[in-house]
């Protein structure tokens, strides 16, 4: 059956360029264009027309902003923002687009595209075909028919609210047709249509109800009883009737289109080559070039082998070791190849040849090795029971992502692409997705692992260009490779858990959990789903009558910051958080961890060293940085992480105000450089400083509270706002706290505009190891979003050097640890944190170790000062 989509180009267009609004000054071309637009519009339109796989598209533009329905009402879409410039720029290169992809787009003067689609849509159901409309403008509801269906975007069009007759019943209890006396009756504010003063929505829904149409209330006006409604209506009659007409979509339009016009036409692939280099558009070129790509791969000459020689491994230069999803602490290795770019080989068994003895020899030794994820390698081999040195090894993943934190790019074919190469296909393209993950035949496995062994062999040279180009060389070899090597041991150690321990925990929130349920069903006065905002909604703004914040087209919000600002004057919303905090707690950090014990009785997390832009280490499989702290309920989870054999101590060791010491340095503020030097609490020195209070005057709890709120408020680059929503003061309170502080510590307000002014000049931040953080919204026209990237050029020096200073310190104690006769292991890195097990007669050497490895770490103009404790178990270690 013939298909036809008709998509409204502006609405999608402009939900497009909102969608990406947070990157528009990332998606720039060369001569200044803004291009977010048309990359997201160019991704939506792919897939819409993957989902409905149609016969005929038509996309239909606004000619202009004035139509017939001017001529009747000089007032229509009054009121409306001006179209922003960047927006206005691109639409221009969507038509091309579209164009391009073989499909008509039209616009019509005087007209709307409201009114081409529904002529079209019109003319489709004439001929019986199956009609779909994209927009984001619920106006277009009213065409909904037996043959048309709208679909209306809410999130891109991934999230879609889809309308037919038997929807728009089951919403409005209206027939399709009725959508325009409502909005007779209701009027638009978005489009300017008046409607009848002081009749919303739910009031127009039910006089259509009873009368069904704008002429049926009119009709019988007399029978309404005398109100202020009915006073409105009697008033506004002229308006309504206007309105209804504003709001009817023309389907008699003068469209020079047949159905034979808008049939989907071959692609101009030349054209649309052309267009995404000039838009630099490199992902979509590199997509377009898959055929030719294919072509390149299966050219490829390689070998298989099953015995390995000496020569083939004195020659390799680079080895693949493939997994088919990145849980390589349970997925078995499906998939060896290595060499270089003129001799591949892949293994035909992979365990017959991690078995031989030249193979051991080999990732054992120090010859130079070109890979992707040397930290998932140097795991995957230990479970093969292969040693895989890290003395000489040069690791793609890490170079690019130091490169350019930015790309996030996380497969092999991605960065090929990055750097110009196109030889190697996406995984999933391989492999496939989700639930269709799966290994491919094997000569398609091997082709594919062949030209990552080439891909890996051509990149690292330009990888090693531009990282010296960058000064980060150091940060790369000193820093990030040897710091994967300790993660890959952390790792493979892992962390013992007491699985009873947890369970006896998760049986005990079980029981205050239900406490809590009982006791907010009594204050409620009866039973409903807690964990529902709907229900939660009801009960609290309407049925208790407790403040509501606005009532959204969703319901209530029932975020954490309204119920806070409700616990003074209703105790069941103690009782609701509460059982929020533990309900997360029994499913996240009790069952959910439950779930991640290995054979061994260990937790072996995965850390990810190449996600963050800041250069912090994230956890995840489980995430073990994120187990609740502030709660005692949350601590106690700590109790289950235990030492892995008995005589055994857990010990912990943490910074001490890392960052504020940090900032201290980078700003080279004498105050605070001083405040540190001597010892002093820094944030009773701040509050001294900013309550103009003597030397020898007390600092109360308060003060100090808000001093340090204002230290690490600036640390993070915090405005006037956040500081007084973080404090419960006024604006003008927490801009004189921000003064002051600046006045007193001169040194740190110089840095803060330093800082800024370089980003603007350079687009992006540095560490005090050349870690870069690249800032695109840096000289945005939108106030929101520069702020927001002046805000992080503050504080991510700040935060990534501190990083860098705990990896730093972790290399050298492992390196230490090992060469010495403690006998303890490093587990899990938190934050500012480490965390080891130990044998308790070790301990005392141990804290020496780290202490000094830690304080010594780096020569800063302010002393680093550590806190270490140690206990039974991770709990009492902290």
């Amino acid at each position: 059956m013939a298909k036809l989509v008709l998509i409204d180009g502006n609405s999608v267009a402009y939900r497009a360029f909102f969608a990406m609004h947070q990157q528009l000054e990332q998606f720039v071309n060369g001569s200044g264009l803004h291009t977010n637009a048309i990359y997201a519009f160019k991704r939506m339109l792919d897939s819409i027309l993957e989902s409905e796989k149609p016969t005929h598209v038509l996309v239909a533009f606004d000619a202009g902003k004035t139509t017939f329905r001017h001529e009747f009402f000089e007032g229509y879409k009054d009121g409306r923002a001006k179209t922003p410039g960047e927006f206005k720029e691109q639409l221009p290169y969507i038509r091309e687009l579209v164009q391009y992809y073989g499909i008509e787009y039209y616009e019509l003067p005087n007209y709307e595209a409201d009114d081409i689609i529904g002529t079209l849509a019109k003319k489709g159901s004439n001929d019986k075909m199956e009609v779909v409309i994209y927009s984001g403008d619920r106006d277009l509801t009213q065409l909904t028919s037996e043959y048309v269906t709208v679909k209306v975007t809410l999130k891109g069009v991934s999230e879609l609210e889809v309308y037919t007759p038997a929807y728009v019943e089951e919403k409005y209890g209206l027939t399709p047709l009725q959508i325009i006396d409502l909005k007779g009756l209701a009027g638009d504010k978005s489009d300017n249509i008046p409607g009848v003063t002081k009749v919303g929505e739910k009031t127009a829904l039910k006089l259509l109800h009873q009368y069904g149409t704008v002429e049926g209330v009119y009709d019988h006006i007399d029978e309404l009883k005398a109100s202020k409604m009915k006073e409105h209506l009697i008033e506004d009659e002229e308006k309504a009737r206007l309105s209804k007409k504003l709001a009817t979509i023309n389907q008699e339009a003068p469209v020079a289109l047949t159905i034979e016009d808008v049939k989907w036409k071959d692609r101009n692939d030349e054209a649309l080559r052309q267009l995404y280099q000039e838009l630099h558009f490199d992902q979509f070129l590199s997509q377009m070039t898959s055929d030719e790509k294919t072509a390149e791969i299966e050219s490829l000459d390689y070998n298989m082998v099953s015995t390995v020689t000496e020569e083939m491994l004195t020659q390799a230069e680079a080895i693949v070791i493939e997994t088919l999803t990145d849980s390589y602490h349970t997925d078995d290795i499906i998939g060896i190849a290595f060499g270089n770019a003129e001799s591949v080989y892949v293994v035909e068994d992979v365990a017959a040849f991690l078995e031989q003895e030249s193979v051991r020899l080999w990732l054992a030794n120090s010859q130079h090795k070109v890979m992707y994820d040397v930290k998932k390698n140097i795991v995957l081999l230990h479970r093969y029971g292969c040693t895989l040195t890290t003395q000489d090894v040069d690791d793609v993943l890490i170079g690019t992502y130091l490169l350019n934190t930015l790309s996030n790019h996380t497969d092999l074919a991605d960065i090929a692409t990055y750097f110009g190469l196109t030889a190697v296909r996406h995984d999933d393209d391989v492999y496939g997705k989700g639930a269709k993950r799966a290994i491919p035949e094997f000569d398609v496995l091997a082709d594919h692992l062949a030209h990552k062994v080439v891909a890996l062999c051509e990149l690292i040279p330009k990888i090693k260009k531009q990282l010296e180009e960058k000064e980060q060389w150091e940060l790369y070899k000193t820093i990030e490779l040897p710091m994967a090597y300790v993660l890959a041991n952390m790792e493979i150690q892992g962390v013992q858990v007491d699985s009873q321990m947890l369970r006896t925990i998760g049986q005990d929130l079980d029981e205050r959990i239900q406490k809590l349920q009982e006791r907010i069903y009594e204050q409620a006065g009866e039973e409903f789903n807690i964990n529902s905002p709907k229900q939660l909604g009801h009960i609290l703004f309407e049925k208790l009558e407790l403040p509501a914040s606005k009532k959204t087209k969703t319901g209530y919000s029932t975020s954490m910051d309204v119920l806070n600002k409700l616990r003074p004057i209703a105790p069941i919303v103690d009782d609701i958080l509460m059982y929020r905090q533990l309900t997360k707690l029994q499913s996240t950090y009790v069952t959910g961890l439950l779930k991640q014990i290995h054979a061994d009785g260990k937790i072996h997390t995965r850390y990810q060293q190449t996600l963050t832009q800041t250069g912090r280490l994230s956890s995840v499989e489980p995430n073990l940085q994120n187990i609740p702290v502030r709660l005692e309920e949350g601590r106690m989870i700590r109790k289950a992480f235990i030492p892995s054999q008995k005589g055994w101590v857990m010990f912990s060791s943490d910074y001490s105000q890392i960052e504020l010491r940090v900032l201290a340095a980078i700003s080279n503020d004498k105050a605070l450089i001083q405040a540190f030097i001597d010892g002093e609490d820094i944030h009773d020195s701040t509050a001294r400083r900013i309550f103009h209070l003597a030397a020898n005057e007390p600092v109360d709890s308060n003060m100090r509270r808000q001093a340090k709120a204002v230290n690490f408020g600036v640390v993070y680059g915090i405005s006037d706002y956040g500081l007084s929503e973080n404090l419960g003061i006024s604006r003008k309170e927490a801009n004189d706290f921000i003064e002051t502080y600046l006045e007193h510590y001169p040194g740190v307000k110089a840095y803060m505009e330093d800082v800024v002014r370089e980003a603007k000049e350079d687009g992006y931040v540095e560490t005090l190891f050349h870690r870069r953080r690249y800032l695109p919204d840096i000289n945005s026209r939108n106030f929101n979003v520069r702020s927001f990237a002046e805000r992080t050029a503050i504080n991510s020096p700040i935060q990534g050097s501190a990083a860098d200073i705990l990896k730093i310190a972790m290399i050298e104690m492992e390196k230490e640890l090992q060469a010495s006769d403690i006998k303890a292991h490093l587990l899990l890195q938190v934050h500012d944190e480490v965390i080891f097990e130990v044998a308790e007669e070790d301990v005392e050497a141990l804290k020496e170790l780290v202490e000094r490895t830690m304080t010594q770490a780096v020569d800063l103009s302010v002393p680093l000062v550590t806190d270490s404790h140690y206990g039974p178990s991770w709990y009492e270690a902290k």
